[in-house]
């Protein structure tokens, strides 16, 4: 498959080769040739692991790492990949130090070996070119110190050898510039992928908050619905009767409300069983408030069937003149149901509690 990636990487090994064949094409005699072929093998291997040496762990690593947060600082991580925008992996240590070594060896060692009537023959020369096209691999591949370190070394060791002019003219303003551009090129894209990563949060934000507020208006249409269904009859006779309800029309109200009361507040809490009970209790004239406060959340549609065909079950059998339910916040405590009733006989006027139930969570109990 071709990509930007492996183009780059052909062209890099391609014009590095050219450069190191360069250093073979001697048009002058030399005093070691040996060491020419030498070095030239090293600064070829090690340009090429710095090319396509990336750490084992990103290699077998098929999952991005999280974007980090917008506006946070940028890790090592998030540099090489930012919501799946993949950029130039780090340079590991060892090839990192290779690379340093090479910029400061290589030009001292082909400067000795050609000899002093050589030094600024083309073929003597490649090494301006060699290791500035190392170095922008160098900081390609996010080594910034070092190669700028190598540029350094490169400018010392090339000027004390063929001296200042001839090594601004013959190739060392074109290797800082290189290596200027390549910092430049990866500020850039490091930034544009940051801005992408950004935009890209800030979609799915958008997308989530919009999907939330469909859902919303969706379970606020649902729950009209609900509503005309249960109060539009009774609504319907009172405005026929100019607001004059007999008593089953007043029973009917309430139990209207009721319904709608629970269907706002204990949703979770409701099958059809347990709706029938809740309506029987008021039309013996009960007073039941149902309450869902969330701990419920985590609770599937099997457990849930569980807990209220017990809840229905407690409904009826209960007595009492106010019945509270509600659910727990405890791990093992699913739904509370409480009945109070008016003392009979005794002293204070304050309702007496007659039934306590502690609905468990399936599996938990």
């Amino acid at each position: 498959m071709i990509s930007v990636k492996n183009v780059l990487v052909v062209l890099a090994v391609a014009f590095t080769a050219y450069l190191a064949a360069r250093g073979l094409s001697w048009t002058l005699p030399i005093t070691q040739p040996l060491v020419v072929v030498v070095t030239l093998a090293f600064y070829l291997a090690t340009t090429w692991l710095c090319i396509f040496w990336e750490p084992a762990s990103t290699r077998s690593s098929s999952t991005p790492p999280a974007a980090p947060a917008i506006g946070a600082p940028a890790d090592d991580d998030a540099k090489t990949a930012v919501d799946g925008i993949r950029g130039p992996v780090r340079l590991p240590p060892i090839a990192q130090i290779l690379a340093l070594a090479c910029a400061v060896i290589v030009p001292s060692a082909i400067s000795v070996a050609v000899g002093e009537a050589s030094r600024t023959a083309p073929f003597a020369t490649w090494y301006l070119g060699g290791i500035g096209a190392l170095m922008t691999i160098v900081m390609v591949r996010r080594r910034p110190w070092t190669a700028w370190t190598g540029i350094v070394a490169l400018t010392i060791a090339s000027m004390l050898w063929m001296g200042p002019l001839n090594a601004l003219a013959l190739g060392l303003v074109g290797s800082i510039v290189w290596v200027t551009c390549a910092q430049l090129l990866v500020f850039s894209m490091d930034r544009a992928a940051r801005d992408t990563s950004r935009l890209t949060r800030l979609q799915r934000a958008a997308t989530g908050w919009q999907t939330s507020q469909v859902v919303r208006q969706r379970e606020r249409r649902v729950q009209v619905q609900k509503a005309l269904a249960v109060a539009g009859p009774v609504l319907t006779r009172t405005v026929a009767h100019a607001g004059v309800l007999t008593d089953a029309d007043r029973l009917e109200a309430r139990i209207a409300e009721g319904k709608l009361r629970d269907e706002m507040r204990g949703p979770r809490l409701l099958d059809d069983e347990v709706r029938a009970e809740l309506e029987r209790a008021r039309r013996r004239g009960a007073n039941v408030t149902v309450l869902d406060e969330g701990g419920l959340d985590d609770v599937d549609d099997e457990q849930l069937g569980v807990i209220r065909a017990q809840l229905a079950d407690a409904l009826r059998s209960a007595a009492s003149d106010r019945l509270y339910i509600r659910t727990s916040p405890d791990e093992r405590v699913a739904v509370t149901v409480v009945g109070r009733s008016p003392s009979v006989g005794g002293p204070s006027d304050e309702d007496s509690v007659d039934l306590w139930l502690e609905i468990p969570h399936p599996g938990r109990a």
